[in-house]
C-alpha cells in the first residue's frame, strides 16, 4: 500500500502498430498537431526540438504505412510555404482522441475497482 497521504495514479500511453511496427502514437500526434497549429513542418519541427528532415521522415513513415497523405505540402517562396493536415488526418486524429478517451475510461474504471 501507498504512504498516509499519498495519491496512487494510473497512467498509460497508448499506440497504434502496423504488423508489429509502430506507425503512430504521442509524439507523433504531438508532430501532427503542431503542423496543423503551426501551418508549417519546420516551425512544428522547431516546436519539438528536432529537425525538419526528422518531422519530414516521421511524416512519411506514417503516410507510408497507414496508405494515405497526412500532409499537404506547398513549396516556399518568399514566405516559405504552407502545410496543412488532409481531411483524412484531421478524421485520424479525431478517432484517436476518441480511441483514447475510451481507452482512458476504461483504465480509470478498472483502477478504481481494484481499490488500490
Amino acid at each position: 500500500m501507498s504512504a498516509p497521504g499519498s495519491v496512487i495514479q494510473v497512467r498509460s500511453k497508448i499506440w497504434l502498430e502496423i504488423n508489429g511496427e509502430p506507425v503512430f502514437g504521442q509524439g507523433r500526434e504531438e508532430l501532427l498537431r503542431l503542423v496543423q497549429k503551426n501551418g508549417s513542418i519546420n516551425a512544428a519541427a522547431k516546436a519539438m526540438g528536432i529537425t525538419y528532415r526528422k518531422a519530414w521522415t516521421y511524416i512519411d513513415a506514417m503516410e507510408k504505412r497507414l496508405g494515405f497523405p497526412l500532409v499537404n505540402r506547398l513549396k516556399g517562396g518568399p514566405g516559405g510555404g504552407e502545410s496543412t493536415l488532409t481531411p483524412q488526418a484531421e478524421t485520424f486524429l479525431e478517432k484517436f482522441d476518441i480511441l483514447r478517451q475510451g481507452f482512458n475510461e476504461t483504465v480509470n474504471r478498472k483502477f478504481m475497482e481494484l481499490d488500490f
